[in-house]
C-alpha cells in the first residue's frame, strides 16, 4: 500500500510544471509588496479609528462631567 502511494506521488510530481527562478522571485516579491501595502493600509485605518475613538470618549466625558 505505501509503495503504491509513493509511486503515485512521484508520478504526480513529474506532472507538476515548476516555476522558473525568475517567476519564483517575481511572485515572491509581489507577495511581499502586497503584504507590506495591506499592512500599511490596515495600520492607517487603525490609527484613524483609534484617534476617532479617543476624541469621542473625550467628548462623552466632557458632556457627562
Amino acid at each position: 500500500m505505501a509503495k503504491g502511494f509513493i509511486k503515485g506521488v512521484k508520478a504526480e510530481l513529474k506532472k507538476v510544471v515548476w516555476p522558473t527562478k525568475k517567476q519564483l522571485i517575481n511572485s515572491t516579491l509581489l507577495v511581499l509588496v502586497l503584504v507590506i501595502a495591506l499592512s500599511a493600509i490596515i495600520l492607517g485605518f487603525d490609527v484613524i479609528l483609534e484617534f476617532i475613538d479617543s476624541k469621542l470618549w473625550s467628548a462623552i466625558q466632557n458632556v457627562i462631567g
